[in-house]
């Protein structure tokens, strides 16, 4: 037998923590260009130093630029309808306006968040409990492997192959609330593990948001806890939105009084942008220039987006898209 931290490896697919024995995942590894990020590297996320015990370096497959000022969505495994209607419905919203998703991976409302973010188009980060090569749970092996491919992370402090165990759990949510400019907590028991991310949150002065729940729902008293202790109530899309507006500059979506645009209504451009945010070489293939630009179509869009934001008709979102936005 070998032995490891805080465990004991018994043969090559199960280990003993604290009297209890562990299955190993045996399956596929995930693909992606893989990354060890050591602390105060220049592509170690500055907003991790903040934290408790910064981790010594990250273990990332996928893009790590993404692991810098995203949204937290964090909440109950056992979910309510309710929970995950919720998680997928703020987590839409965040990366269609071009903030990272960043979530735990587990069953319940991390992953409808992460599923919801990837619907939407946005990228999304899912740190994980145990080393990325030991995939928990495995049935979402499926939904890691799509966060790599749409330019997202899967993400852990825990060396490839460390085992998932449930204090690595715990451990690893301090780097969930680091990660992100805010946590959004869609539904909470009490004890949960998403109430322990809140503390973790608030310890790393981070924003705590909170999804209000009937007062009779186990499944929501962390959430209402943190509420009556001032978390910041998102009651509906407007108040998420302005609050996605002061804390990362996105502009929350109104029609003007006439239900026009500003700008004409016939604008192909306009049109693009409002069905799918897109960055600029997307928007070069689903947009013909005007016949007098062909020559530099690149030339001719870029000008024509500093007009439109100029207008308040179009915002350029944190992750590089444009989509369209007003005050």
């Amino acid at each position: 037998m070998t032995s490891g931290s805080n465990f004991t490896y018994i043969d090559d697919s199960t280990v003993k923590h604290g009297g209890r024995t562990f299955k190993l995942y045996a399956g596929p590894r995930l693909k992606g260009e893989r990354h060890v990020v050591e602390r105060f590297a220049k592509d170690y996320p500055s907003q991790l130093l903040d934290i408790e015990r910064p981790p010594e370096r990250l273990y990332v497959i996928g893009e790590p630029d993404c692991l810098r000022d995203g949204l937290a969505v964090i909440g109950a495994r056992k979910a309510t309808p309710y929970g995950l209607a919720c998680a997928e419905r703020f987590s839409a919203i965040a990366a269609q306006k071009g903030v990272t998703v960043i979530s735990g991976g587990a069953y319940g409302c991390d992953s409808r968040a992460h599923r919801a973010a990837l619907d939407a188009g946005g990228r999304t980060v899912a740190i994980l409990g145990g080393g990325c090569d030991q995939v928990y749970p495995s049935t979402h092996f499926r939904l890691f492997q799509e966060i790599i491919d749409a330019g997202g992370a899967v993400v852990s402090e825990r060396d490839w192959d460390y085992p998932a165990l449930p204090f690595t759990f715990r451990e690893r949510n301090r780097i969930i609330a680091g990660c992100s400019r805010a946590v959004l907590i869609v539904e909470a028991g009490l004890p949960s593990g998403t109430f322990s991310t809140a503390d973790d949150a608030l310890d790393s002065n981070r924003e705590v948001l909170v999804v209000p729940g009937a007062i009779t729902s186990r499944t929501s008293a962390g959430s209402n806890k943190l509420l009556y202790q001032g978390a910041t109530p998102i009651i509906d899309d407007e108040t998420f939105e302005d609050v996605m507006f002061s804390l990362f500059g996105t502009l929350r979506c109104t029609p003007c009084a006439d239900g026009k645009d500003p700008a004409e209504n016939s604008d192909q451009l306009l049109a693009a942008l409002r069905a799918q945010p897109m960055r600029l070489d997307d928007i070069l293939v689903a947009v013909d220039a005007p016949r007098e630009h062909a020559s530099d179509p690149a030339a001719w869009l870029r000008t024509r987006l500093v007009e439109l934001e100029a207008k308040g008709v179009v915002a350029r979102f944190p992750d590089g898209r444009y989509g369209p936005a007003s005050l």
